[in-house]
């Protein structure tokens, strides 16, 4: 398995223009954001049979999903898994209050397209292709990148 460090270097090597670096900051919490809110939106009769409740913010299938790139994260560096835990937990929140205005499903595509192409467009000034199309792992690796980025500032 790579190091955070040759997987954050890796990274950066398609990410250098000010604008593509701009658009990231962004578009990749939001993409994350967004797949937290389509996990959300999935019905949870069966977990709240299983748990007991009923409540979207504390019985959902984002926090099901999410034990997966959290244990990613956790074997990576366990800074960056309580920066992703709690950015996680902030999507969780977030996504139920959007919940209460608007369909939440309708609205995580929404941001998700959006995002994405935002993203695509800063690959496009940049002049490089995505990460994630050599490696799948760098869907992970992005949201991580981008918020050591921020601590770093």
């Amino acid at each position: 398995m790579r190091t955070l460090e040759q997987w954050y270097s890796e990274y950066a090597e398609s990410h250098q223009n000010k604008l593509n670096l701009s658009i990231h900051f962004i578009c990749v919490p939001l993409i994350f954001f967004s797949i937290v809110g389509l996990f959300m939106s999935i019905p949870n009769g069966f977990l709240a049979n299983l748990i007991g409740n009923d409540s979207l913010l504390f019985v959902n299938w984002a926090l099901v999903a999410l034990i997966f790139p959290l244990v990613f994260y956790v074997r990576l560096s366990v800074i960056v898994f309580l920066r992703m835990l709690i950015f996680s937990m902030m999507c969780i929140v977030a996504n139920y209050y959007l919940s209460l205005f608007v369909n939440l499903f309708v609205a995580s595509i929404v941001i998700f397209v959006l995002a994405w192409i935002g993203q695509f467009y800063g690959h496009h000034v940049e002049g490089k292709k995505p990460s994630f199309l050599k490696d799948l792992q760098f869907l992970l690796i992005g949201p991580a990148w981008v918020f050591e980025k921020i601590a770093r500032k």
